[in-house]
């Protein structure tokens, strides 16, 4: 993936109940995560329960696939892929 930068977005709803699932997963593929970002709506007043999480992925495309169907099998996540190629 040198050619290319890989970026899943993971969609976490219910953050008090899927992120231990989520998180649980992430740590089998550490190596093949460059950057982990997280955002969540977060203020004096408020929690949000729904967040977002960012990777930047790299090595094996075929793993870090495999990484990203078994966050997606998990109940209340949606996961999205974003390539950018290097011209």
């Amino acid at each position: 993936m040198a050619d290319k930068h890989v970026i899943y977005g993971i969609h976490v709803t219910d953050r008090a109940h899927n992120a231990s699932g989520v998180q649980k997963i992430l740590s089998e593929y550490g190596c093949n995560i460059r950057t982990r970002i997280g955002l969540h709506e977060a203020s004096n007043n408020v929690c949000s329960p729904n967040g977002l999480i960012l990777l930047e992925m790299v090595g094996d495309e075929a793993l870090c696939g495999q990484m990203a169907a078994k966050v997606a099998a998990l109940p209340g996540i949606e996961v999205q892929k974003m390539v950018f190629a290097h011209p």
